[in-house]
């Protein structure tokens, strides 16, 4: 399993009652998280991506079926997942960011962060001895500007930010279709990843990933009999995207 179903089964193991979440009674495959009949385990590769992501999920969050960190550590091998508490970050968490091997990036709106926070503007930032370790706040816009806002040890990290004013950005929609975001700039954790990948130039790997939430959708709303509004052809892109690396 990787780190976010690790920390999903965790999470269930301390709850005193059950997690039931909207299609609550779907039969589910216990590591992708949609319907049995429509697993998608068996189209799953990792890349060979040496970019790493940690990504500090809420308590709700984890527990969430419709999560797409989760993808991003189905193609990443270097994400790392944590819960976060206000009162006792994780410790490992911390130890991460002071490995000498990362360089930690917040990736976060601007518009929400303090003013002295530094920003990360390109590769050129990160040392050629470390690897940029790519940090998200996995849990709504509500919650995540408050993790943020109580997490000191974020604060004076480089920051990567993706304006949501910018124009460029609201001519983009999300394709996330299983929650409605209160704005169109608002993107789904796995989209963030996808586009911090393109920032860095990690193209393969941001496509993989976008294909990859591009199945999940499609197949997550087949198990839970929502109307499909997702990418019909989402099995066949990723297929033909793993012939086109494969050779």
């Amino acid at each position: 399993m990787n780190s976010v179903q690790q920390l999903h089964v965790y999470r269930k193991s301390l709850s005193t009652k059950p997690f039931n979440a909207r299609g609550w009674r779907v039969k589910r495959c216990q590591r992708c998280l949609i319907s049995a009949e429509h697993c998608i385990c068996e189209h799953r590769k990792a890349s060979n991506s040496a970019v790493g992501f940690a990504l500090i999920m809420s308590d709700g969050e984890v527990l969430k079926p419709s999560n797409t960190g989760r993808l991003i550590a189905d193609i990443v091998p270097s994400t790392f997942a944590f819960l976060w508490k206000r009162n006792e970050p994780d410790e490992k968490l911390l130890a991460l960011l002071a490995d000498e091997q990362w360089q930690p990036v917040i990736v976060f709106p601007r518009e929400y962060a303090l003013p002295e926070q530094p920003e990360f503007e390109s590769t050129t930032q990160v040392a050629s001895t470390k690897k940029p370790l790519f940090i998200i706040i996995d849990a709504s816009w509500r919650e995540a500007r408050r993790m943020f806002r109580k997490s000191p040890y974020l604060h004076g990290l480089p920051m990567l930010s993706f304006e949501a004013n910018n124009p460029e950005n609201d001519a983009v929609q999300s394709r996330y279709l299983l929650r409605e975001a209160s704005k169109n700039s608002h993107l789904a954790t796995a989209e963030v990843a996808a586009k911090t990948l393109r920032f860095i130039d990690e193209n393969n790997t941001a496509t993989h990933i976008d294909l990859w939430l591009d199945l999940f959708i499609y197949q997550y709303q087949k198990g839970v009999c929502q109307p499909n509004k997702g990418n019909k052809n989402a099995l066949a892109q990723l297929q033909h995207f793993y012939s086109d690396i494969s050779q």
